[in-house]
């Protein structure tokens, strides 16, 4: 059965992050440059002291409030999910999938320039009815309560939602970061459902033990990627092998969590080092509160692990074959090389852009909500 859903956090709950605030007991400081071992001390500081003091919760909750919102349960686990349907009758239904240090909130800027394009300078025929899930353990969807809760489980769980909870028998599908690789698999999983797929990151890769051999450009990616997986993916390593472990730790204290979180929003941003450059505080400080408030950091984590255990790989000579649209922003994790991606993915649409990262929808909205409107016009036109 689906239930409307109102956000409306208990104030004893945000009195109480207040207090935690309050007594957060502090680290001495690095001798290093700031930000070179980690989220550094005096920024996190400030950061705190806006969160305990200046930051408006019940703002972002209204905010996030003006969008539908729904729970239902999906194969037995209640999922959260914004389904926003837009006024045009001939929209079509597209579901955006978020991933971490995420939610939702993410595309809070994005969804209006779906459902209305025309109030964003868009063409009103490339309208669609959103639909935005909570990943199970994040947000105000529940936390599985079984082993086995990978990526791709989870994009068999998202297909339920929308061919039988929804009955949308076709639609299409966005996504980043855990978004990519969920979405990836609905549209391998799913080709007759999943008219057409965009990404802002790939979520998938192809066999190398086959096709043609890699090119320099795609030699140079992968040696980027094992600089990048030594100096700054730390993080996942930790969270693929021993969530729980950090869960207790993240999940007590709110200034460990942000200091957790914001270091990863500033790195994978297009800020130029500031974390607040393309990210405003206000917005980073909601996606913070959403881990604190429903205490799913380390259920979030989870997924990590679920899927270093998964194994899940694309098999032999297997590839994404719907058409696939790709919004290529410079200061993503790793940017693919074009070349990289057609590996897995039919790609039909590729554009490159000048300024953006791993945020996409929060740092280029109106630059992501083109390309995909572009894109689905072009293989699904109305």
């Amino acid at each position: 059965m689906i239930e409307p859903f109102t956000i409306a956090v208990p104030q004893a709950v945000l009195d109480d992050l207040r207090r935690r605030l309050e007594c957060t007991r502090w680290p001495d400081p690095s001798p290093h440059a700031a930000w070179a071992q980690g989220t550094d001390l005096g920024y996190l500081r400030n950061l705190v002291d806006y969160w305990r003091s200046g930051f408006d919760w019940r703002r972002s909750e209204a905010e996030l409030n003006r969008c539908s919102q729904f729970t239902a349960a999906v194969d037995g686990l209640r999922l959260h999910f914004v389904h926003q349907r837009s006024t045009h009758a001939h929209a079509r239904p597209l579901l955006l999938v978020h991933g971490w240090p995420g939610a939702v909130y993410e595309f809070h800027k994005l969804i209006p320039r779906l459902t209305q394009p025309e109030q964003s300078g868009g063409d009103p025929r490339a309208a669609f009815h959103v639909v935005a899930p909570s990943l199970p353990g994040y947000g105000f969807s529940e936390a599985p309560r079984q082993p086995g809760e990978s990526p791709r489980a989870v994009a068999r769980r998202f297909h339920a939602l929308m061919s039988g909870t929804l009955g949308y028998p076709r639609y299409g599908a966005q996504g980043g970061d855990w978004g990519a690789v969920i979405a990836s698999w609905l549209a391998f999983d799913q080709p007759a459902a999943v008219a057409g797929l965009h990404l802002n990151m790939p979520g998938l890769s192809s066999d190398l033990s086959e096709g043609e051999p890699l090119t320099n450009e795609e030699m140079a990616y992968l040696a980027g990627w094992e600089r990048q997986r030594s100096e700054e993916f730390g993080y996942m390593a930790i969270q693929g092998s021993r969530p729980q472990s950090l869960g207790y730790g993240l999940n007590d204290s709110p200034a460990g969590l942000a200091g957790w979180l914001v270091e990863k929003y500033r790195a994978w941003s297009d800020g130029g080092g500031d974390p607040e450059g393309a990210i405003g505080r206000d917005e980073i400080l909601t996606l913070i509160t959403l881990y604190w408030v429903t205490g799913t950091i380390a259920s979030s984590m989870r997924l990590y692990n679920e899927h270093r255990r998964a194994k899940e790989q694309l098999p032999p000579g297997g590839r994404v074959t719907i058409p696939v649209g790709f919004a290529d922003f410079p200061k993503e994790i790793l940017r693919a090389p074009r070349s990289w991606v057609e590996r897995a993915y039919h790609i039909v649409q590729w554009t490159s852009y000048l300024k953006g990262g791993h945020f996409a929808a929060l740092e280029q909205p109106e630059a992501l909500a083109e390309d995909i409107r572009r894109f689905f016009q072009s293989v699904w036109p109305v």
